[in-house]
């Protein structure tokens, strides 16, 4: 059984172009499945031998077990969503001669907004880099402008080469070597942050002369997911800003600074990468939550641009 499990990671990769993250999130989510039926056993004792003992009464209980762990609402959608992506390529392969989750209804999700942080927050942090000229400072200033400018995913921002900007044309690729790649806009203050580093900070960072990565570690490597989640913990703090700010916090408020200042939603699907535009259209929300906020004893506030 676990056969099957191992194919159907390979097919998330070699088919469905899914990130080294996606898959290893659905690798945890399937190896507590088959746990879950390696100790499972009906009323009549019957087992769970292999795939084509599975059935709805199988998922049903697995779904109530999930929900016994105490597992946020958006936890159990999650998993019980890889258990039903498995089950249907199952199907599709003929493993098995029936999805048993067709007619199964997935669980509710209690859904939160997207958290922004405003845009004299975003001003804030992005300047918290500039108290000194360091090779370090340099390039945190440019990968965070970089990262807000762009609204691009944590994963394609330490991606990135420095094949992929165009100071001139003002343009980075964003996700070069996925299905989801596309050239976006960059404004002029990520421009010039983006051209200071790599003139006085890359070169003084840069071990290997053949290193293509743009964002580069003190060891002279690509800069890793964890390393770009310390720096912005570090400048969060530094620029006094409450409550939890992870790098896709500024994706975002990227977003929903962009319907702020009037995009329509298609605009902002295509500079984020989204493969559907409902997926958008929660910052809609978040841009219609703002605007209400913006009305104080009778009088709108305007927006400032970031």
């Amino acid at each position: 059984m676990r056969q099957q499990i191992d194919q159907f990671l390979d097919y998330l990769v070699s088919d469905k172009d899914c990130t080294v993250n996606t898959t290893a999130a659905y690798r945890n989510d399937l190896t507590q499945f088959i746990h879950f039926l390696e100790s499972y056993s009906a009323p009549d004792k019957k087992q769970v031998a292999s795939w084509r003992d599975l059935d709805s009464n199988v998922l049903q209980n697995y779904l109530l077990y999930l929900k016994g762990r105490e597992y946020a609402s958006s936890t159990v959608a999650r998993k019980f969503a890889a258990v039903k992506s498995f089950c249907q390529y199952l199907y599709n392969t003929g493993e098995v001669d029936s999805d048993p989750t067709v007619g199964l209804e997935s669980p509710k999700v209690q859904k939160s907004l997207p958290r922004t942080i405003d845009p004299d927050e975003i001003e804030r942090l992005l300047n918290a880099p500039t108290r000194n000229k360091s090779p370090k400072s340099l390039r945190d200033k440019a990968l965070m402008e970089t990262l807000y400018a762009t609204g691009m995913r944590v994963t394609e921002l330490v991606s990135l080469d420095v094949g992929d900007v165009d100071l001139k044309k003002k343009t980075v690729v964003c996700g070069a070597s996925t299905r989801r790649s596309r050239v976006a806009p960059i404004y002029d203050k990520a421009v010039r942050a983006l051209g200071v580093y790599l003139d006085r900070g890359r070169p003084q960072l840069l071990i290997d002369p053949d290193e293509k990565a743009l964002f580069l570690n003190h060891r002279g490597q690509r800069l890793t997911r964890q390393g770009l989640w310390l720096i912005i913990k570090r400048y969060v703090s530094e620029a006094g800003i409450e409550g939890s700010v992870t790098p896709h916090t500024l994706r975002h408020s990227f977003a929903a600074h962009m319907l702020d200042s009037g995009a329509d939603l298609k605009e902002v699907q295509e500079r984020l990468g989204h493969a559907n535009l409902s997926t958008t259209q929660v910052y809609q929300q978040v841009s219609d939550e703002h605007a209400s906020e913006l009305v104080v004893d009778g009088k709108v506030t305007p927006v400032v641009g970031a």
